[in-house]
């Protein structure tokens, strides 16, 4: 019994093969920027730090939350209340507690965006770290980079078989390699970071940061393999 050639691992010189690779590359406006909070908080006893700390989460919290839709995601990461130690004669002694807390926003506003950082270092003891822009994972441009490379792939085969002679007859196989933004995920600073401390609140409101959103670049890469005609060599 014999298997048909389009059905073999490999061409023949009936029905060659041809194997090409597509690649697209889009660069895309961003559709989400997250910003990373660092609220602290210092205190002669653990009490004291805890409750400073506290006060003070919950500030950042409800600033966040009065923006509404344009908050997409808050999450609380990372807590810690660490005692600062000191040499007393030959003994340590606890000289301080040192409390922390970390959060993440997510927002879809970039006007907004600016607005908020500002306020939020305008705020004692909290730290701003971002923005880092990004796509979400359903966004059309993931697609059309697919569509974009496997049009290339096409395009590619078809100049390979008209060098020859020939015309493509079939698609045996295609392979998709992904597409994926370059930029890492947060909380990497690949690009449009910016860091931002405030001791003290003031009286009157901070100006609104300006940020220019950073271009995505999208990548798309697929393997083809193509039957075609046999060539006119």
């Amino acid at each position: 019994m014999t298997q048909d050639a389009s059905h073999q691992p490999y061409g023949t010189p009936e029905v060659p093969r041809v194997a090409v690779r597509g690649e697209a590359r889009l660069e895309v406006d961003p559709e989400i920027a997250r910003i990373g909070i660092t609220v602290s908080a210092r205190g002669t006893d653990r009490r004291t730090a805890l409750e400073d700390l506290t006060r003070r989460n919950n500030a950042v919290l409800d600033l966040v939350k009065s923006y509404g839709d344009p908050v997409e995601n808050l999450e609380t990461g990372a807590f810690s209340i660490t005692p600062e130690l000191t040499r007393h004669g030959r003994a340590e002694r606890i000289r301080a507690y040192h409390g922390r807390v970390h959060l993440t926003a997510e927002l879809n506003d970039f006007t907004t965006l600016g607005e908020l950082t500002t306020r939020l270092a305008d705020l004692e003891l909290t730290q701003v770290d971002g923005p880092w822009w990004a796509l979400r994972p359903t966004s059309p441009a993931h697609g059309e980079a697919r569509r974009q490379a496997v049009l290339e792939a096409v395009q590619r085969a078809r100049e390979y078989a008209a060098a020859l002679g020939s015309t493509l007859a079939a698609l045996v196989e295609l392979a998709d390699l992904g597409a994926e933004n370059t930029p890492a995920p947060f909380p990497s600073g690949a690009g449009g970071g910016m860091r931002t401390m405030a001791f003290s609140a003031t009286e009157e409101a901070a100006p609104a940061l300006d940020l220019e959103p950073q271009r995505q670049t999208v990548y798309a890469q697929v393997n083809a393999r193509f039957t075609m005609t046999p060539p006119r060599l």
